[in-house]
C-alpha cells in the first residue's frame, strides 16, 4: 500500500483524531480511506472528475442548444 502525506488545518486534523477516538476508526488512514469511498459511491468524486476533464478538453464548436440537444440524446440512449 502506497503511503500519502497530507497537511490539515488544525481544526480539520482535531475533526479526524476525534473521527478515531470514536473507536469506529482504528487510525487516521482507515478514517481517509472511509472519507474517499464515501465520495466515490456517492458520485460526487466521479462528477468532479468530469468537470475536470471538461475544463481541460477546451472551447466547443457547438452552441449551447446543440450541446443540450446532444445530452438529451446521450441519456435517452442511455436510459433505453
Amino acid at each position: 500500500m502506497a503511503t500519502m502525506n497530507i497537511s490539515l488545518p488544525d481544526e480539520m486534523r482535531a475533526y479526524v483524531e476525534a473521527q478515531v477516538a470514536t473507536g469506529y476508526f482504528a487510525n487516521a488512514s482507515d478514517f481517509m480511506r472511509y472519507l474517499i469511498r464515501v465520495d466515490r459511491e456517492d458520485g460526487r468524486g466521479r462528477l468532479r472528475e468530469l468537470l475536470a476533464e471538461g475544463e481541460r478538453g477546451g472551447v466547443s464548436d457547438l452552441t449551447l442548444d446543440e450541446i443540450w440537444e446532444r445530452a438529451r440524446e446521450q441519456a435517452k440512449s442511455r436510459a433505453a
